[in-house]
């Protein structure tokens, strides 16, 4: 007779140690279930979560209480229809296409590089503390225009909103952290707002602005708000996903080999690590009426926690999930950063994350010039380093041994 093992409590150390196991557990035995701990419906099957991401039923209402809080007003996930598409048409074009290639590549390769020559002529270096924590919050400053010298005060603020939006657990002090840094960015960012509202220049933040759709245009408390959105969304998943992609390649020398000769599958070791790995773990939503899925009906209004994690590992829909493959078949790099992503690592259909592109361009160079630094990268224990997290998940630190190229 087959005992069925209690459905995990995603809060617990048991958990946080080792997620992937408890999310077998799931989605074999406990498809949808309610965790008592966060008062929420667990989605575990890579079906569930794709359609929670899609069908319009599951609404972002539930970023109302999770992000605007931390943000300090109403920000692109948690809108719907006309507002959605007007303020999504503001922002999007600054980061995909000629606006991405001509604007911030450039800065992309200039931060990287700078990160990188601190630590060129060392033997070892901690690659999360020293390159992937800095790089996407550098990124986002110099896109905004804003004085560099303040690199250090932005990542005090992204520590601390990003802790707000990660506290599953709730702790007080963890919480009034993250408003203080909302507070902190905000008075920041009021006074350049009205500089360049009066005297713009060519930047991502003079652009906000300036930008105007079908009569729209973003205030400063819009804008404000989507500041802190892009250094939180675009930080802390990005920073996660560099070191992560590149411990995968170092625990799997014959990939890292196989990029390092054949750096056009730089895009496909990002792509696998989104799947394998993905940086962030779970991600909210609240169906507007009753819905039906595997192992019962959620209950309108009721918050939903798809487990992003748990899908990307679900052998219903990819083979041998467990194992990092950078051939794998059943993933291409070609629309894995798109709305066509075979992933749900940035979400899928109208909220597909609007800042896809920038984190590829991010994680891509940073190993690329990575590569390019160092002909020989190992682990400096001689062994991978654990992840951390729940709702985020990476490595804390990433030790590295390396050769100058």
């Amino acid at each position: 007779m087959t005992t069925v093992p209690p459905p995990p409590d995603i809060l617990s150390p048991e958990f946080a140690a080792a997620p992937y196991p408890a999310y077998r557990v799931l989605r074999d035995h406990y498809p949808l279930h309610h965790h008592a701990g966060t008062d929420s419906y667990l989605l575990s099957r890579y079906a569930d979560v794709a359609r929670a991401f899609k069908d319009p039923v599951f609404t972002s209402d539930n970023y109302s209480w999770q992000l605007e809080p931390a943000h300090g007003g109403r920000t692109l996930p948690q809108m719907s229809g006309a507002e959605h598409a007007v303020r999504r048409a503001l922002v999007a074009p600054a980061f995909r296409g000629r606006a991405l290639r001509e604007r911030f590549q450039p800065l992309i390769e200039r931060n990287s590089r700078e990160l990188l020559d601190a630590f060129r002529d060392s033997e070892e270096a901690d690659l999360v503390a020293q390159f992937a924590t800095r790089l996407p919050i550098n990124v986002i400053v110099d896109m905004l225009g804003l004085d560099r010298a303040d690199h250090d005060l932005f990542h005090g603020w992204y520590g601390a909103v990003v802790g707000f939006l990660t506290n599953l657990a709730q702790a007080p002090e963890v919480a009034a952290a993250g408003l203080a840094a909302r507070d902190g960015l905000a008075a920041y960012l009021r006074p350049v707002i009205r500089q360049r509202r009066a005297a713009p220049g060519d930047d991502l933040l003079s652009e906000l602005c300036a930008a105007e759709v079908e009569g729209t245009r973003m205030s400063d408390r819009d804008i404000t708000a989507f500041v802190s959105l892009l250094l939180s969304a675009g930080g802390e998943t990005t920073d996660k996903a560099i070191a992560l992609t590149v411990r995968n390649l170092l625990a799997h020398p014959a990939q890292l080999a196989a990029v390092r000769a054949d750096r056009s599958l730089a895009p496909m070791a990002f792509a696998e690590t989104l799947r394998y790995s993905p940086p962030l773990q779970m991600i909210m939503r609240q169906p507007s009426a009753d819905v039906t899925v595997d192992g019962g009906t959620i209950p309108a209004g009721a918050t939903v926690t798809c487990l992003i994690g748990s899908a990307h590992r679900d052998e219903r829909h990819y083979a041998d999930p467990d194992t990092f493959d950078i051939f794998r078949t059943d993933l291409t790099a070609s629309t894995a950063f798109s709305a066509a992503a075979g992933h749900v690592a940035f979400g899928l259909g109208r909220h597909f994350c609007v800042g896809a592109l920038l984190a590829k361009a991010e994680v891509e160079t940073g190993v690329n010039q990575l590569l390019d630094a160092f002909g020989e990268m190992r682990f400096a224990d001689g062994t991978a380093p654990p992840e951390s997290g729940v709702f985020a998940r990476g490595p804390e630190e990433l030790r590295v041994r390396f050769t100058a190229g």
